[in-house]
Formats: C-alpha cells, sequence, structure tokens
C-alpha cells in the first residue's frame, strides 16, 4: 500500500512540473513505477481533471485560456509526442512547409506531418492529424528551418524548384541556415542538388 501511495505521489509531483499545453506519454514517468501503476495513475487524475487524455496514449496538463477556456495542444507537438514514443522523427509536410516559407498561397485543409515512423491516424477532438511515413532521407534536418525548407523542396518537385524559387528560400532562410540545407545535398537527389547549386552559382557571378 505504502509503494502504491508514494508511486502515485511521485507521478503527481511529475506532472505538476511539466509545463501546461506540453503533451507527453506514458513512457515519460515509467521511472516512478511499472507501466500499470503509472496507466492506473493517469486514469484516476484525468476523472479528477488534472490531466486531459488529448488521443490514445497521449496526455496533457490543460491550458486555460480566459478567452476561450481549454487550449489544445497544437498539432505539431502532438505528432512529435506520438512519434517520440517509438523513436521517430516527425517534419512538418511539405505543402505546409511551402507556405510557411511563402511560396505557395495554398493552405492544407488537415494537419499532415511526415514521419519516419509508421503511417497513422490520430484523433484529436474534432481534429484528424494524419503521420505519413517516408524515408529518412526527406527527414534530414527535421526541426530547423533549413529541414523546413528541404520538405517544401521536396514537395514542390522537379518542375518547380528552379534556381529563382531556390533564392526565395536562401533570402528567407539566411546565410548561416542556407548553409545548413546545403549540407545536405549529398543525400538529394541530383535535380534538387543541381537547383541549390546553380543558384549558388548565380549568385556568385551576380
Amino acid at each position: 500500500m505504502e509503494t502504491t501511495r508514494k508511486t502515485a505521489k511521485l507521478i503527481r509531483q511529475r506532472i505538476e512540473e511539466m509545463p501546461f499545453g506540453e503533451p507527453f506519454t506514458p513512457t515519460v514517468l515509467l521511472a516512478c513505477g511499472t507501466r500499470t501503476s503509472v496507466d492506473q495513475n493517469l486514469s484516476r487524475l484525468v476523472k479528477a481533471g488534472v490531466i486531459e487524455r488529448v488521443t490514445r496514449g497521449v496526455f496533457v496538463r490543460p491550458e486555460i485560456s480566459r478567452f476561450v477556456g481549454r487550449v489544445m495542444p497544437e498539432p505539431l507537438k502532438v505528432a512529435e509526442t506520438v512519434a517520440k514514443a517509438t523513436g521517430a522523427v516527425v517534419q512538418v509536410h511539405g505543402a505546409e512547409a511551402a507556405r510557411r516559407l511563402e511560396l505557395t498561397t495554398q493552405v492544407p485543409t488537415q494537419p499532415v506531418f511526415v514521419t519516419s515512423g509508421p503511417s497513422k491516424r490520430v484523433r484529436v477532438g474534432e481534429m484528424e492529424i494524419r503521420l505519413q511515413h517516408v524515408c529518412q532521407r526527406k527527414l534530414a534536418l527535421a526541426g530547423r528551418p533549413a529541414g523546413l525548407a528541404l520538405s517544401a523542396i521536396w514537395y514542390l518537385g522537379k518542375a518547380e524548384v528552379t534556381p529563382a524559387l531556390i533564392e526565395k528560400i536562401r533570402r528567407k532562410l539566411g546565410a548561416n541556415e542556407f548553409e545548413v540545407l546545403k549540407s545536405a545535398t549529398p543525400s538529394m537527389p541530383a535535380w534538387m542538388s543541381d537547383a541549390i547549386f546553380r543558384n549558388e552559382r548565380t549568385a556568385f557571378h551576380a
């Protein structure tokens, strides 16, 4: 009984140290007790309103806004949390990456992310988040601006990736981050690395 109470106290303390609105999975609490005891305590804390179940296997200390009430975590944070549980990498889908870099005005209708893990659909309230498996080289530089650019280039494809578009990306990224993008050229297909180096030659002769 004492062990059970101690486990419950440890789990509660760990959760109270977590930032509001930051999703987590039971695996981050396994140092506090067995998987069964962690799951049981999470269920109790959900019933008590201390945490919320975002989707299966993902929880959060709900962030409360005085304007809109409970605020659900951003789709990217949920996707990263789901992926991290299996050691997978996640990156913004190329369509959204292209929009963020102002390479297109199209707005994706559904949150989609590319991942090194298995493809899956995650239901969060009324919203569905899609995780789409892609090969590892499409995820190079994930989590940084150069990775966003790489994702956008893969999505736009050979026909649209001109030196002019690469120049626009270079201006958006800045010199240092563009150098990071260039560092990934060994893992790029020829058409992609050619477009980047054609831009370099143009900039050099300008």
